[in-house]
Formats: structure tokens, C-alpha cells, sequence
């Protein structure tokens, strides 16, 4: 008889995981407390309007693509994909902008432009930073942070030196514009940490933005949910929402099963996708591995205060996503990680999703999502939120010279209290843990329990690191230490591509 597996948690992990552990033979349920499956991936649909409620960058397509060819499928058999040209605009100081177009060529055009001779300096680094995705993406990613041995290969031994070098020391070795800077350093902050506290070989992810690019799932974010979700579901995965757990039921040091809604569950393996610090709360405290101490002295991604905004009518001077780093970029970073407040002037990150899908809102309408980072664990009340709407919301008319404020149809916010409420998140954060030097690898919480037998951990907070790759990844991770544990046959078969 196959072994039962119960996972806690649905979003992107989760999801990953079951689908590979059902693919090995294993019989296997998920348990999410929401109404829908996707975790912190869900969708808000209002008045004709289509929201993703989280995620809303899709980068790296290979991860997603290799994900879906381990069963014989492709991301196309559940979702079409638009390559977005311009990716993105920046905007800065004095209504001045930079737009982030779909080639290399186009790129580096926009930095000659922007200053003479910062082409040639971007071909430079942008060689570096597509060499460190082939050696991250090939050899450092998918490998479950059992051991440091693993961070060691020829072509890590002769970078040593970018994992003591930071993002933004590299940067500024070469740029001396500061928009150009800002738009170098901007595609770190998804790994959770300032570019000055992030090791230099995440440059990856500088390939990842100007190499592969940026696109749309047509419908929004949430149908790579529904195409995981219908894959699970084909592989023989069970799904059950509404469905709390309560407890980690440990015997003897081994689980024994989880108790949801109050009822007791029976299972052989309990992988927990849930913010792995709510996890060990489920447990007994003696089974627990980390002490509140250890979570408080961890540097955690932000949380963000997030608005969904349904305007009446179609909006100009805007690209479906949009950065306005229009503000002082170090002083809203040191207000999130070094003296955690709300920040004077944000920045802030809008998208608008019906200017390429005119699915997502109604005819002559557009949908607005509005992104704020902010520091975990800070104060969140209603009142602040609207002063900060109206920050952002008047600064977004300013930049963009239009007026939007009486063509707002509804609005709807998510901060700090709700990713505590609706995702158990420690402190509210939104991205996890963040990827700094100490916390990379095999320095992350274990994807495998060292106090209780036959209990596993997937995540953002766990290895590889924060995004939705690197979670497609982190289900793949655990299930080929699940598998190795329980069918040596197969030793760590899934980790190992």
C-alpha cells in the first residue's frame, strides 16, 4: 500500500510537491484552510474586474516550462503566455523615465541613451549575470541544502568572490547613473533583502529580467495555479479546502497525522507548505527546531501594502507594469530593514493587467494593483492605509498627468494584519525570508525535520529562497528527499536535474 502524504498548505510549493509525489506513487491529500487552492496566489474578482490578489511577475519561463515537462506536459496545455514589450517602466524624478523593453538590443540602446558608453559596461555584466543563472539554474537551485558541499563546484570555487561582493557594491563599481543603478539593483528586491546586503552572484537575476524577460499569463497569475491545480488533480492529488490544521500530531518523535477542522487525519509524512514558522507552531514545543529568538533575528522579505483599484475609465502615460522610484530608493529600504517604520515617501509598484488582457476588467475600464513594500510587523490600520492611497494615488496623477481619483469605481487593500489572518505569516511578511549571504543554501530552515521523524518543509522560508521559481523548485526539492527516505531506489532522483 503507497504511503499517505498530507501537505499543509496550497500555493505554489504545495502544489509542486504533489504533483511529484503523486507522479512517484504516493497517495497524497492537501489541506488549505482558504476557500481556494493557490496560498498567497489567489484572485480577487469584483464587479467584472479580475485581480491576482498576489503574485503578479512572471519571470524565469524555463522553471515554469521544466516544471510541467517532468509530466509530460507543457506551460501552453493549461495557459498562454504573452512576452510583455515594454516589460516595464521606471519612472523617476521630474516626470523622467525608462522604459525596459523585450531584447538585449533594445536594452542596451536604453542605456547608451540614458549615459554614453553604459551599453558596452551592460554587455559586460549581463555576461556575467547570464553565466550565474546557467550555474544557479543548473547546479545550485535544485539542491536541497542538506550539506555546504553542495555550493561547492568548479564554477562556484572560481566566483568565490561574488558571494562576499554585494549587488549593489558591483553596480556601482561600473554605473555611475543613478536611474541606471536603480534599475540594476531593482531585480533583487524579489530574493527579499536591499542590494546591499544581497551577494553579487544573484546578478542572475539581472538575466532573468533583461535576458528572458517578462511576461502575462492570459487571465493573470492565478491560471498557473489552475493549470497546477488541474495537473495535480489528473495525477490523483486530493484537494480540501476549508480545511484548518490544528496540529501536528507527534509520537514517540514520529508524526502520526494532523488534526483539520478538529477531526484527526492519519498520515505516514506530513510536508508542511504553510509559512514554516506557523508549521512549527502546530507542533508540541519540544518537536519545534527554531526558538522565536532564531525567527526574530532573521532578516525577513517585506510585507506590502497592497490595493486593488477598479477605475471607470481607460488610464494613459502607463505600461502594465510600472515602478515609481520617483523617491529616495535607500531611505525607503532603510525604513523596512534597518529602522522597520512607515516610510515618509515610498516607492511604489503599480500594474495594470487590462492594458494587455482585456479579460482582466470591463470595456473601457482598467484594473489597478498597487504595491507598497513595508517593513514586517509594523502598525496596520485603516486609517493608515488611506493616508497612503492617497500618497501614491496623487503622485500617480502627478507622474502620469492624468486625474483618476473620481474615476475610482471600488478599492479594496491587503496589508500587514491580513497576510497574518489569511496566510498565517510570520510578522506579515509577503515574500518569505529573505536571501542574504547567511540565510542562502544550506543556512535556510531544512526542508527536513531534525527533531520529528518523517516531517517536511517547503516554501519561501526554506531552500531554494522567496519567488515563485524558486517555489516550483522547493516542492521538487522535498519530494526527492521524501523519496530518497522512503524509496532508496530512487535516491534523490528529483533533485539531481
Amino acid at each position: 500500500m503507497s504511503k499517505k502524504i498530507a501537505i499543509i498548505g496550497s500555493g505554489f510549493s504545495s502544489l509542486s510537491a504533489s504533483c511529484y509525489l503523486a507522479q512517484l506513487g504516493y497517495d497524497v491529500n492537501i489541506y488549505e484552510k482558504n476557500t481556494t487552492v493557490g496560498g498567497r496566489a489567489r484572485q480577487l474578482l469584483r464587479e467584472g474586474f479580475t485581480f491576482d490578489i498576489g503574485p503578479s511577475w512572471y519571470w524565469m519561463p524555463d522553471v515554469f516550462e521544466s516544471f510541467f515537462n517532468d509530466f509530460g506536459k507543457s506551460a501552453s496545455d493549461f495557459y498562454r503566455l504573452e512576452k510583455l514589450n515594454p516589460a516595464y517602466k521606471v519612472f523617476f524624478k521630474n516626470k523622467e523615465y525608462i522604459k525596459i523593453e523585450d531584447t538585449l538590443e533594445k536594452i542596451y540602446e536604453a542605456f547608451e541613451a540614458e549615459e554614453s558608453g553604459s551599453s558596452l559596461k551592460l554587455k559586460k555584466f549581463i555576461k556575467t549575470a547570464r553565466d550565474n543563472y546557467d550555474i544557479a539554474i543548473k547546479n545550485l537551485v535544485y539542491r536541497p541544502g542538506v550539506s555546504p558541499l553542495e555550493l561547492i563546484t568548479k564554477e562556484t570555487i572560481q566566483r568565490l568572490g561574488q558571494f562576499f561582493s554585494t549587488i549593489s557594491r558591483e553596480v556601482k563599481k561600473e554605473f555611475k547613473n543613478e536611474k541606471l543603478i536603480k534599475i540594476l539593483e531593482f531585480p533583487v528586491l524579489f530574493l527579499g533583502a536591499k542590494p546591499s546586503n544581497t551577494p553579487a552572484f544573484y546578478s542572475f537575476m539581472n538575466y532573468a529580467d533583461f535576458g528572458l524577460g517578462t511576461w502575462h499569463p492570459k487571465g493573470g497569475m492565478y491560471r498557473v495555479i489552475q493549470g497546477m491545480e488541474e495537473l495535480a488533480k489528473s495525477i490523483g492529488v486530493t484537494i480540501h479546502t476549508n480545511a484548518v490544521v490544528e496540529k501536528i500530531n507527534v509520537e514517540k518523535g514520529i508524526t502520526t497525522g494532523i488534526i483539520v477542522n478538529s477531526e484527526e487525519i492519519s498520515a505516514d509524512i506530513i510536508l508542511c507548505g504553510a509559512d514554516y514558522h506557523h508549521g512549527e507552531t502546530l507542533l508540541a514545543p519540544q518537536y519545534r527546531q527554531y526558538s522565536e529568538k532564531y525567527w526574530e533575528n532573521k532578516t525577513f522579505a517585506p510585507s506590502s501594502l497592497l490595493f486593488y483599484v477598479g477605475f471607470s475609465k481607460k488610464l494613459k502615460n502607463i505600461n502594465h507594469h510600472n515602478l515609481f522610484f520617483d523617491t529616495d530608493f535607500d531611505a525607503h529600504a532603510q525604513d523596512i530593514y534597518d529602522n522597520p517604520k512607515w516610510p515618509e515617501d515610498p516607492l511604489f509598484y503599480a500594474n495594470f493587467t487590462s492594458l494587455t488582457d482585456s479579460s482582466t476588467a470591463p470595456e473601457g475600464c482598467e484594473n489597478g494593483f498597487f504595491l507598497i513594500p513595508l517593513a514586517p510587523g509594523i502598525e496596520d490600520t485603516d486609517q493608515l492605509r488611506e493616508i497612503y492611497f492617497d500618497k501614491i494615488i496623487t503622485r500617480f496623477e502627478n507622474i502620469t498627468g492624468q486625474n483618476v481619483k473620481n474615476n475610482i469605481i471600488f478599492k479594496e487593500s491587503f496589508c500587514v494584519k491580513d497576510f497574518i489572518k489569511e496566510y498565517n505569516s510570520y510578522k506579515g511578511n509577503a515574500y518569505g525570508m529573505a536571501n542574504t549571504l547567511l540565510q542562502t543554501a544550506f543556512l535556510r530552515p531544512k526542508l527536513k525535520s531534525k527533531k520529528v521523524q518523517n516531517l517536511f518543509f517547503t516554501g519561501q522560508l526554506t531552500v531554494p529562497g522567496p519567488g515563485v521559481p524558486p517555489s516550483l523548485i522547493s516542492g521538487k526539492l522535498v519530494a526527492g528527499l521524501i523519496d530518497a527516505q522512503f524509496n532508496k531506489s530512487k535516491e534523490l532522483k528529483l533533485v539531481t536535474t
